[in-house]
């Protein structure tokens, strides 16, 4: 005897956005990204499958980072010197699209300049043909300037500009508009907020198909259930007819897994946490994996192993298993 499988039926679908532009489209990457496009939660697949798989982002930065964990340097090696070099090996380990994240300051301890973030941008570009999102440092007055000149410099493109807060959006968001690219818009962990930055964004004219929302997340442990429940809720309501909330989400379990101590010590922890190696991969990995099954399109990775793990996940659950 058959039993039917209860369905959910929602009036709401995801945006799309679409990273990237190929020659014939003004740019220069050997192919697109588009993420979104769901009609139901993730991997529901018998009620909607999702039109577009979630993809992995691997960050590198424009110089060798001073404060990342020495597992990450060890394993990039040489690459961590040159942008260049780096977006190459990033590609080979299996990064579906790249995020350049500028510094504060460049290796002579200097601010680093709008010449030197367009330069560190155009390398990347033509290094690889991914779609490429660039990051700014994090600081209101240095994003503002560096990322203008990244946005005007890489015109027919399509990356995304970030990162969008609500304190300091309006200059990112009007390059976005005069040049043609996209925006990521992080909040802290909470619905309206995210829902009210997603407006304010809107109103100044960039259509929602160029807005990826960040609503921020904590790692496994440091957390993240709290900031599963809130990526689920802004699915959910985008589901249900919020046009505000209906837009792909991107999220950057690297940058807060590594941060932990788990991930970024080695030495003096107690002999119960085992290797150390694997045990940063796997924090960085299930941090990953679980925001995905939240409904992350794009999570951001920076362990070359991780970035592996998650793509076989994500593939397993991208399956559409057969039903009798």
């Amino acid at each position: 005897m058959s039993a039917e499988i209860p369905k959910d039926s929602w009036s709401g679908t995801v945006r799309t956005v679409t990273l990237g532009a190929t020659p014939a489209e003004g740019g220069t990457r050997s192919h697109v990204v588009t993420v979104g496009g769901q009609k139901t939660l993730p991997f529901m697949h018998f009620e909607q499958v999702a039109p577009n798989r979630p993809v992995v982002a691997v960050e590198i930065k424009d110089r060798c980072p001073e404060d990342w964990s020495p597992l990450l340097l060890e394993v990039w090696g040489d690459a961590a010197i040159s942008p260049a070099a780096w977006a190459k090996q990033a590609e080979a380990a299996g990064a579906h699209v790249l995020v350049l994240a500028l510094s504060l300051t460049g290796d002579d301890g200097k601010p680093t300049t709008p010449q030197a973030a367009v330069a560190a941008t155009k390398a990347v570009l033509e290094a690889s043909g991914l779609p490429l999102l660039v990051f700014g440092p994090g600081q209101a007055e240095a994003d503002n300037e560096l990322l203008v000149a990244v946005a005007e410099a890489t015109k027919g493109e399509r990356i995304a500009l970030g990162i969008c807060e609500d304190k300091n959006y309006r200059t990112i968001v009007a390059a976005a508009l005069a040049n043609g690219h996209c925006v990521t818009a992080r909040s802290p962990m909470d619905v309206n907020l995210a829902k009210q930055l997603n407006i304010l964004i809107h109103d100044m004219g960039l259509p929602l198909d160029r807005i990826l929302m960040d609503p921020t997340t904590g790692a496994l442990g440091y957390g993240i259930e709290y900031g599963y429940s809130v990526m689920e809720r802004l699915r959910l309501a985008a589901l249900q007819g919020d046009a505000m909330t209906q837009l792909p989400m991107i999220v950057t379990p690297g940058f807060e897994a590594w941060k932990t101590k788990e991930s970024k010590v080695g030495r003096d922890v107690p002999e119960a946490w085992g290797d150390w190696r694997e045990r940063a991969i796997t924090w960085e990995t299930l941090t990953a994996v679980t925001l995905i099954e939240s409904g992350a399109d794009i999570v951001v990775l920076r362990h070359p192993e991780s970035v592996r793990r998650v793509r076989q996940a994500i593939d397993d659950l991208m399956t559409v298993p057969e039903t009798v």
